[in-house]
């Protein structure tokens, strides 16, 4: 009786076992020494000489702070003298990697480094070394193209980052802290990524462990294409923790082809200053849900003035793509060619509308900033104490009519919606403002509970707050 469950469980192992080898070699890891050895040869090491007076104008990775103590800290006082104190005025070095993109001898690495380079030196894995001339850099993507005199060189296989996905496996090699040929290994953690100081570049985010010294290197798929240009860290030691960021390879491609034909890089224009719809903005827009990018501003003369495009309007599609984010936009409208005509959909105050623009090309920015003084009104039922804006202040700010500047704010909905004293209010509730009396006019027409969206100018650029109108007492 006892001997049938004894003969299911001898079944069941023998059935696991069989199944074993399978689950095992399912389990296996790439082979990333063969990715290394057919790939390493057409990584090189990159090494720059500059005359600078500050240890903040050498260049070898971008990370936001340089701490006193950590492993960026180490990697300077190997390099660049004691303690990493450096006298005012002297010649430093910068390390940095690259990746041969044609066998006569072009090489991609990164604008941060070779910026401001008296001497690019070329190091191949095999040890040969070759002065570079820079052909020229992009420092909105980030890119640099150098050529060396060679032939033959062993160049790497151009893939394309669209086709990644999220989890797969990715490889780097490159000269980390100087170390040079260094691979590691890592996953996709995210595609699209548009950081703060970055509008152009929808980085490839993965868990890779990069560190200075790997900027500029490739960053392979599993069949040994390059898929993108290490970049950036995201830290807060001066190491890597974890977040790493490539500019994806069709990028940095275009960059590349434009700095041989041209000598330089042109982009696509809009001419808006965007933002994100929160949740709140959503349902002030009568939106289901945060989607699109918000118009804030339009800036004038530009081609989203000439095709109509108004503060308020939210971008949901361009040139046939969906814009599900604001940072989705700038990438769309960079890679249109110029003088190129692009359809746009926007919400505006509830109705669907279709546009037509005309795109032109990437001018170079320029700034504004703030400062106050006028006749002044109590505090509103929304904490807001405003006032006239006096005409020298329109002239620092570029307002040529209307609005009102938050003098005070008191503790209620503007406060906790992010307002604050020197603010410019533009529009409310989708009605221009023109002075204190037409503010308090359209804030009293509005009804309690709702939520609406303020147009502000702060600083240089405008973006727009959700405000909650508060129940009557």
């Amino acid at each position: 009786m006892r001997s049938k469950p004894r003969l299911s469980l001898a079944l069941t192992t023998l059935l696991c076992c069989a199944l074993a080898p399978g689950l095992a070699v399912g389990r296996t890891l790439p082979d990333f020494a063969s990715l290394v050895a057919e790939n390493g040869p057409s990584v090189v090491n990159i090494s720059t000489k500059q005359h600078t007076s500050n240890l903040s104008e050498m260049h070898g990775f971008t990370i936001p702070d340089l701490p006193d103590e950590g492993p960026l800290r180490d990697f300077f006082d190997r390099f660049f003298g004691d303690e990493g104190e450096l006298p005012e005025d002297r010649e430093s070095r910068s390390l940095g990697s690259g990746f041969i993109v044609s066998s006569d001898g072009f090489v991609m690495t990164n604008s941060h480094v070779v910026e401001g380079a008296d001497e690019i030196v070329v190091r191949t894995s095999d040890r040969r070394e070759f002065v570079a001339d820079l052909v020229g850099t992009d420092k909105r993507s980030d890119i640099a193209l150098l050529k060396v005199e060679a032939e033959d060189l062993p160049a790497v296989r151009i893939g394309s980052s669209k086709d990644l996905q999220v989890g797969e496996w990715v490889l780097a090699i490159g000269s980390p802290f100087g170390f040079e040929s260094s691979a590691t290994a890592g996953i996709v953690s995210a595609k699209g990524r548009n950081l703060p100081t970055e509008n152009y570049v929808p980085f490839i985010q993965t868990d890779v462990a990069i560190n200075p010294g790997n900027s500029g290197g490739p960053l392979f798929d599993l069949d040994g294409r390059v898929v993108g240009v290490n970049s950036q860290i995201y830290s807060r030691t001066g190491g890597f923790m974890g977040l790493s960021f490539a500019i994806p390879i069709d990028v940095a491609m275009d960059v590349v082809e434009q700095l041989k034909t041209k000598g330089r890089v042109t982009r696509g224009w809009l001419g808006v200053m965007i933002q994100d719809i929160t949740r709140e903005l959503a349902a002030s827009f009568g939106l289901k849900q945060p989607r699109g990018a918000l118009v804030a501003e339009v800036l004038p003369g530009s081609p989203a003035a000439a095709a109509g495009l108004q503060p308020g309007d939210v971008i949901l599609a361009f040139d046939g793509k969906d814009v599900l984010t604001s940072s989705a936009l700038p990438p769309l409208v960079g890679a249109m060619p110029i003088d190129a005509e692009a359809e746009i959909k926007v919400l505006r105050q509830g109705e669907r509308v279709t546009l037509s623009v005309t795109i032109a090309e990437l001018p170079e920015e320029d700034p504004l900033d703030a400062s106050t003084d006028a006749e002044t009104t109590p505090a509103n039922r929304v904490g807001l104490v405003v006032r006239a804006i006096a005409p020298e202040q329109r002239e620092h700010f570029g307002i040529e009519q209307g609005g009102v500047m938050v003098e005070a704010i008191e503790p209620g909905p503007a406060e906790r919606a992010g307002l604050r004293a020197g603010d410019l209010i533009l529009m409310l509730d989708g009605q221009p403002v023109t002075d204190p009396v037409s503010f308090e006019q359209v804030l009293a027409g509005i009804e309690s509970g709702r939520s609406v969206a303020v147009l502000v100018q702060r600083g240089e650029g405008r973006m727009f707050f959700a405000i909650r109108i508060p129940e009557a007492d």
